[in-house]
Parts: structure tokens; C-alpha cells; sequence
């Protein structure tokens, strides 16, 4: 029988803080479209973690919360700077540009998913040409797709040319919690000029759900209109919005991701492969050739050969140093 302990996080089963938060929910009759009172406190809890005032929505999945975003930000004869290997640009079927109405994306280099500053210097510095669609926003991911953590810093400098320019910013934060775990500040989000935020849920160990922060109030105008045609403004909201008081009220959120990262760095640590890029939050990616690959699935361990070749472990709340020991005895035996 397979096992999927580190396929990915999506693998894991959800938390019993947001199981017995949707629990709680399931009680009485309350008003419907996220107009009731679970959502308005999930609201708060995620306003309170990110010191903001803003507007706060919740859906299903995170492809539609930067699909969504993605087309508040840019015109559809218009494009998203994003990190080539960001899941706007490889995992989600085109969904920016449909959500869009035919909104292109830019794709920049850099190294263990990070953009390349110099090239996001030299892309805003392409001259807007008739048969070319020129860049409105930059999309933004952390913790990345490759397990780094953009520093406050490191975000800054990428942000502030973008602003400059009057480009919208969107920060996919499907891992932020990982990030937020390793030590990035979530409550300098609002302050570098992000405009829409995705608060990852189902990575962090939701059922499906998705926070959207809306930090630019001139984004909210109409946001209910804009999710209803999505299909992300969900008659029962209370239960997309339910996992994040659970994850919130206790800390349970940021306790559970510092959980996900220790297990990385210890499988890290036993890994007898060679590791490739930095492992900063809950993903640890190493060199690893197809027939080995085939024998550690044959093992009955799953394991993705991703996006750069390297082979993918991705370590979630629920993992076990029990867990983490089998791996590593069996990728031992592979060597």
C-alpha cells in the first residue's frame, strides 16, 4: 500500500482544532453568503494575526483566491510578473487568465524560487509595445514553491520598483504559515505594500479553505459580486470560514507550521541524498534519479519529481518523527 505521509501537505488529514471548529459551527440556523457571525469572527482572528484592517473573504481553494486576485490587479490586455515556477505560472491550468479574461503572466529566473531582483528590474524596464502585453502586477510566494523564505527585506526590494511603477502587488501565502514559522513577520505584510493576500488553509492543515485579505481598500469595492461569479461566495460560508477560528483562537496555526518545519529539517538532516536548495520551511528537495525514484515508489513511499527534476518531500503537521525514521531507514537502503 502507497504511502503519501510526504507527497505533500495537501495529503494530511485536517486538524482537530479545525475539525472541532467546524463542529462548533454545525449548531442553529444563521444568515447565509459569509454575512454570519463564524465568518465575522474568522475575519477578526485573521485581521488580529496580520495587525490590519481589511476586508477578509474565504473560499474554497487557492487557485481561485490568486485567480481571483490576479485579475483584480491587471486589464486582460495586461500581465502579472511572477517567479517562473510559481503556481500561478505552472499548477493552476491557466485559471489567471481565464478569471482574467485573457490576463498574461511574465515569467522571471531566480534561484530556489525567488525572483532574480535584476531580473525583475530588467522586465519593468521593458518598454509597453502594441504586441506585447505590458506588466500591471507582480505575484509574489512565500514560503516559495521550492521551500524558501523570502526575508521582510528581501520582499521590499522586489516590491518597492513594482510600486513605483503604480503595479498592484498580490502575496500568495499558501505555506505563509510555514514562513511565518521559520520567522517571517506577518505583520509587515500590510506595510510593504501588498494589495491582496492569500492566507494559506488547506497546506496548513484546513479542509478547503482559503483566507483573501484584502489590504488596498479599493480592491473591496464590489468583492462579493466578483466572488459570487467565481463561485466562491458559497451559500454556507460559516464552514469555509470555521477552520481558521480553530487554527487562530490558540495559536494552533503558527504552532502546527513550526511542527511541519522541524520535520523537514530533521529528514533533511538524515537525508542520504544529496539536498539541493535551502530547507527554510517544510520541504526539503534533492537530486534523485528515476530508477531510484521508481524503487522508492515500489517501497510503498510517494514522492513527486518536481518542477527542476529534483524529487519533492514535503513534511505537514501530521508528520511523525516515527514517519520521518521509516523514510529515512528506506531511502537509506536505496543508496
Amino acid at each position: 500500500m502507497a504511502r503519501y505521509d510526504f507527497a505533500s501537505d495537501n495529503t494530511a488529514p485536517a486538524t482537530p482544532e479545525a475539525m472541532a471548529a467546524i463542529v462548533e459551527a454545525n449548531s442553529g440556523f444563521t444568515s447565509g453568503y459569509g454575512t454570519d457571525a463564524v465568518s465575522a469572527r474568522a475575519a477578526d482572528l485573521v485581521r488580529g494575526l496580520l495587525d490590519v484592517d481589511a476586508e477578509v473573504r474565504f473560499v474554497a481553494s487557492g487557485t481561485a483566491a490568486n485567480a481571483i486576485s490576479v485579475a483584480a490587479l491587471a486589464r486582460p490586455f495586461e500581465a502579472v510578473l511572477a517567479h517562473e515556477h510559481a503556481h500561478i505560472c505552472t499548477d493552476e491550468t491557466g485559471a489567471p487568465g481565464f478569471f482574467g479574461q485573457g490576463v498574461g503572466l511574465i515569467r522571471l529566473p531566480g534561484p530556489s524560487g525567488r525572483i532574480d531582483p535584476a531580473a525583475l528590474d530588467a522586465a519593468i524596464e521593458q518598454p509597453d509595445v502594441s504586441y506585447r502585453q505590458p506588466a500591471a502586477a507582480l505575484s509574489l510566494t512565500n514560503a516559495t514553491e521550492f521551500g524558501t523564505v523570502y526575508s521582510t527585506e528581501e520582499l521590499e526590494r522586489l516590491i518597492r520598483p513594482a510600486k513605483a511603477r503604480g503595479y498592484g502587488v498580490h502575496l500568495d501565502g499558501a505555506r505563509i504559515a510555514n514562513a511565518a514559522a521559520a520567522g517571517f513577520d506577518l505583520k509587515r505584510v500590510a506595510a510593504l505594500g501588498v494589495d491582496l493576500f492569500v492566507l494559506g488553509g488547506a497546506k496548513a492543515g484546513m479542509p478547503p479553505t482559503e483566507a483573501l485579505v484584502i489590504l488596498n481598500p479599493g480592491l473591496a469595492r464590489r468583492i462579493d459580486a466578483r466572488l459570487k461569479q467565481a463561485g466562491q461566495l458559497p451559500s454556507k460560508g460559516r464552514f469555509y470560514a470555521a477552520p481558521f477560528i480553530g487554527m487562530l483562537q490558540d495559536g494552533a496555526l503558527l504552532r502546527h507550521a513550526a511542527h511541519a518545519n522541524a520535520m523537514a529539517a530533521r529528514l533533511a538532516a538524515a537525508m542520504p541524498f544529496k539536498v539541493v536548495h535551502p530547507v527554510e520551511a517544510n520541504a526539503v528537495f534533492v537530486e534523485m534519479d528515476e530508477p531510484t525514484l521508481a524503487r522508492l515508489h515500489a517501497a510503498g513511499w510517494f514522492a513527486y519529481r518536481f518542477l527542476d527534476g529534483t524529487v519533492r518531500f514535503v513534511c505537514s503537521w501530521a508528520t511523525t518523527e516515527a514517519a520521518v525514521e521509516e523514510l529515512s531507514e528506506t531511502l537509506r537502503t536505496l543508496i
